[in-house]
């Protein structure tokens, strides 16, 4: 059985819409973390602040 429960962002019907609170909020939280610049400062959507979270999230050693 093949596991559709992770889509890859660039396949979102909804990726071109902008980033959601929940985003913003932990990008801006992760970043604090790593003294990095905030990266909400620019208009991201939903699916780049994805995949931005995703590769601070494996710099910080967060993910499995």
């Amino acid at each position: 059985m093949a596991d559709n429960t992770q889509k890859n962002p660039k396949d979102w019907v909804s990726g071109d819409d902008p980033m959601t609170g929940a985003q913003e909020s932990y990008l801006k939280t992760l970043a604090e973390q790593a003294h990095k610049p905030d990266p909400t400062e620019h208009d991201l959507t939903k699916a780049e602040a994805s995949k931005l979270i995703d590769t601070m999230r494996q710099k910080a050693g967060l993910e499995k």
